[in-house]
């Protein structure tokens, strides 16, 4: 029997969506002031999970979508025998949630992988604002394009890469959404296990051990465990492109 969601842990709003430094990644831009207040209004409390925590359950109701303020998370499935599939990591500026928009019912478990905090945002009240706002409902169209398109790019993955490559493509991936958010584009601290990125990737955790090892053999990774030093972005990058070659 899975466990419940954690305990829901609410806590007033201290830094607005309008002053907050990651709106840019998951509010719209150029909206006025006036706007943004009224967004502040609806997004009045913030969560904050433990790691190993549940955002939320596959099969619980559909109430919010959550911005990723801190912290990283992870959404899986789980499978008719019992095997977890882990379907995407999540982390600051992105949004959980959005699976739950169309049968009002989450299908997925969203799992906190080291202390984190969301920002809530009740979805009854961003649907009543979006209708008024065409800004913002032309972004949350956008976020949703941009979750197919992602979830087009899994299946490319799965279904035309070799091993090294799928690792290859996903280390890239990782480390651009964190230069958009400021950090280093070369040095990463892995927040999932081997074994997460073997699920996601549709690989064995032996075959992700084996490529880690000869990325770092052939000069392209520095790996110490979960701290991984990107040395050689262009190799990686051709590897990716090389795709099926």
């Amino acid at each position: 029997m899975q466990a419940s969601p954690s305990p829901i842990r609410l806590e007033p709003f201290k830094v607005a969506c309008s002053s907050c430094n990651l709106r840019e990644l998951c509010l719209p831009v150029g909206m006025s002031t006036e706007q943004m207040q009224r967004l502040d209004e609806i997004v009045s409390a913030r969560r904050s999970l433990a790691r190993g925590d549940a955002l939320f359950r596959s099969g619980s109701p559909f109430t919010a979508l959550y911005a990723v303020r801190t912290g990283f998370f992870k959404t899986n499935v789980t499978s008719e025998d019992g095997r977890d599939q882990v379907t995407g990591f999540q982390m600051a500026g992105e949004l959980l949630g959005l699976d739950g928009i169309g049968t009002e019912r989450h299908t997925c478990d969203a799992i906190a992988l080291e202390d984190s905090q969301v920002c809530v945002i009740p979805f009854n009240l961003l649907e009543d604002l979006s209708r008024e706002l065409s800004d913002l409902q032309r972004h949350f169209h956008k976020i949703m394009s941009r979750e197919i398109v992602r979830d087009h790019g899994v299946m490319l993955l799965l279904g035309s890469m070799r091993a090294e490559e799928r690792l290859a493509a996903f280390l890239l991936n990782l480390t651009q959404r964190l230069r958009k958010r400021g950090f280093s584009a070369s040095s990463l601290v892995l927040r999932m296990t081997r074994e997460e990125i073997g699920s996601y990737l549709g690989l064995k955790l032996e075959t992700v051990s084996r490529a880690f090892s000869k990325f770092q053999e052939d000069g392209l990774l520095e790996v110490k465990q979960r701290q991984i030093r990107v040395l050689d972005v262009a190799a990686l990058q051709a590897l990716v492109n090389g795709s099926g070659t």
